[in-house]
């Protein structure tokens, strides 16, 4: 239920950041546009199967949400997310992997596994160009029911990996996913530059 949901998932605007001095799997601070820290996360190292956990912050006493996916590898990927304060599932993230290998595309689904939205990089061109570049930055746009929901931007650092995630009002794609994806190129996208 949405009342159910916590505060730090009201924002508008969050940065994404990724902890440059982590040595085995990932870690992201993910800050409110105050400079707050609202969410921390760490991928798990050494695991078969992606698992990432996001907590309140970096003391991790406050696990709010899980992304973990069944599959051990595979560039199609289905990261089912799950709220853990109230246990229940939220959807899913599914990376279209063959699609992606050109220009990254993602699927939102509901738990009942019904397409919610889709999350794309904004041009071919400059998808195609970070895959040599690797400074040319990402930039990404989510959509639901044929107009912009949310935008991803990848700020321009060439040592520490940043985003920015901008949710428009009417968003219909639950926010948690919409974290949640922030979190996943973060930790998948990021591993790749």
């Amino acid at each position: 239920m949405e009342t159910d949901i916590n505060s730090a998932f009201a924002h508008r605007k969050y940065f994404f950041r990724k902890k440059f001095f982590k040595i085995f799997g990932g870690a992201f601070h993910v800050y409110d546009e105050a400079g707050n820290v609202v969410f921390y996360s760490e991928k798990k190292a050494f695991k078969l199967k992606e698992d990432f956990r996001i907590y309140s912050d970096e003391s991790q006493s406050r696990e709010l949400l899980t992304i973990k996916t069944p599959q051990i590898f595979d560039i199609s990927a289905t990261y089912n997310v799950r709220d853990a304060t109230t246990g229940e599932p939220v959807g899913s993230i599914k990376r279209e992997g063959l699609k992606s290998f050109l220009k990254d595309e993602w699927t939102f689904l509901s738990n009942g596994g019904h397409e919610m939205g889709k999350m794309s990089e904004e041009s071919m061109g400059g998808a195609l160009l970070s895959r040599f570049i690797k400074l040319i930055p990402q930039n990404y746009v989510i959509t639901a029911n044929n107009r912009t929901i949310a935008k991803i931007e990848q700020e321009f650092n060439p040592f520490i990996l940043k985003y920015i995630l901008t949710i428009d009002d009417n968003s219909n794609v639950d926010r948690r996913l919409l974290i949640a994806a922030g979190i996943l190129l973060a930790g998948i996208e990021g591993r790749q530059r």
